[in-house]
């Protein structure tokens, strides 16, 4: 069977772009003696950038490349000619990707929003060239600064899916023939578990013109957080979630035991998952808790739908009920979080980006200091910094 193109978790090695040199250039000119100092700036590294993409639905085209690397600046020049600016990159992700160191797991930064700009790696700044040091008692000064180094990281991002509700239930437990009455998504449906093998999504029209979107994942089992089934790894897309909806089969043994053993496995997943508003859909109640809210459907009959998702959308507008916290999202990675495949994936240095230039043959005096005196402060909280024309954050460090 061939790989499925749905990538929602993909390991990347990210490098900034190193600044370029100073220049220690004297202005020499015919009938000019003691020209004096016209070192210029060397021009700043490449920033590695993110991109929200209403457009894009998977991380695949980053399972393909999986080394990206910004454009270093080039050393300044005589006439206080300041260097070119390295490249920078700019990575296109889908909407709700998340960003993890992966040494660490980590949060780094999120994509929301659609053409949403998250800065992931910051370009070193260029040096500055040797006319800046002149003084009155320093009138030849024969250094200037070299450029910041650039900054590696090995990142991983996980994609989770913007949805309003979020379905959950045993494989079987008719998820998908739900999602396919109620909206135009047609999922594949059959008689044996497991046929949903990747998250589906899918718009449910309300009245007065009104919509909603319904996330379908596929089925979890007890001992899914040990690596069962298909184990946990999609339930990262419920995170988001405002609602989940449960769906235990009429013909269960024990309606009462299911429902418990799927809360379990998403407490075990993320604790705060139990904090969601939860719906349970089943076609029989006696059994049930008097204070969980429930409905009686038939996907097939129709029977129960429309108050089904009358409830849905009184939970949804419940002002109790919004989006997940950003604490829901930038938990650190751990054991029940990371893909194993992705994780011990080597990815190799490439030999076309060794760094051969020798702008760094620029060196600084001893009386002005080294450049471990720069501000190197990076805010990966302030997903929402912009950058000026320099390639600097216009918002304050903290």
């Amino acid at each position: 069977m061939p790989e499925s193109n749905f990538i929602d978790y993909v390991k990347i090695l990210c490098r900034s772009g190193k600044g370029g040199a100073g220049s220690r250039h004297y202005h020499r000119a015919k009938y000019v003696p003691k020209g004096g100092p016209d070192g210029g700036d060397g021009g700043r590294g490449g920033h590695i950038l993110l991109r929200g993409n209403s457009h894009m639905w998977t991380l695949l085209p980053l399972r393909y490349r999986r080394h990206i690397f910004a454009g270093n600046g080039q050393s300044g020049s005589e006439g206080r000619s300041s260097g070119k600016d390295g490249e920078d990159i700019t990575i296109d992700v889908p909407c709700g990707t998340v960003v993890f160191d992966a040494e660490t797991g980590q949060y780094l930064c999120e994509v929301t929003h659609d053409q949403q700009i998250v800065p992931l790696l910051k370009g070193g700044r260029g040096g500055l060239g040797n006319w800046h040091f002149k003084s009155p008692t320093n009138r030849t000064p024969r250094y200037a600064q070299p450029g910041e180094p650039a900054t590696e990281r090995t990142v991983i991002l996980e994609l989770k899916l913007l949805a309003d509700v979020g379905l959950v239930g045993f494989p079987n437990a008719g998820k998908s023939t739900l999602l396919s009455a109620i909206s135009a998504a047609r999922p594949k449906i059959a008689d044996y578990p497991f046929t949903t093998m990747e998250p589906q999504l899918g718009i449910v029209s309300y009245r007065d013109n009104r919509s909603f979107v319904m996330a379908d994942i596929p089925g979890i089992i007890e001992g899914a957080s040990e690596g069962k089934g298909l184990g946990l790894r999609f339930l990262r897309h419920i995170e988001r979630n405002a609602v989940l909806l449960f769906m235990v089969p009429a013909d269960a043994d024990d309606i009462t035991a299911q429902y418990h053993i799927l809360l379990e496995e998403l407490r075990r997943f993320n604790p705060q998952l139990i904090d969601k508003q939860r719906i349970l859909a089943i076609s029989k109640s006696d059994m049930l808790d008097d204070d969980l809210p429930h409905v009686f459907i038939s996907a097939v009959t129709g029977q129960g739908i429309d108050t089904l998702k009358d409830l849905l959308w009184a939970s949804i507008t419940d002002e109790r009920n919004q989006i997940a916290t950003p604490a829901i999202t930038h938990r650190p990675l751990d054991a029940h979080h990371r893909v194993t495949d992705e994780d011990q994936f080597i990815i190799q240095p490439d030999p076309q980006a060794t760094d051969t230039d020798d702008d760094t043959e620029e060196y600084i005096d001893e009386d002005y200091g080294d450049q471990g005196q720069w501000d190197t402060h990076w805010d990966y909280d302030d997903a929402a910094a912009r950058l000026d024309d320099d390639g600097y954050p216009t918002t304050p460090q903290q």
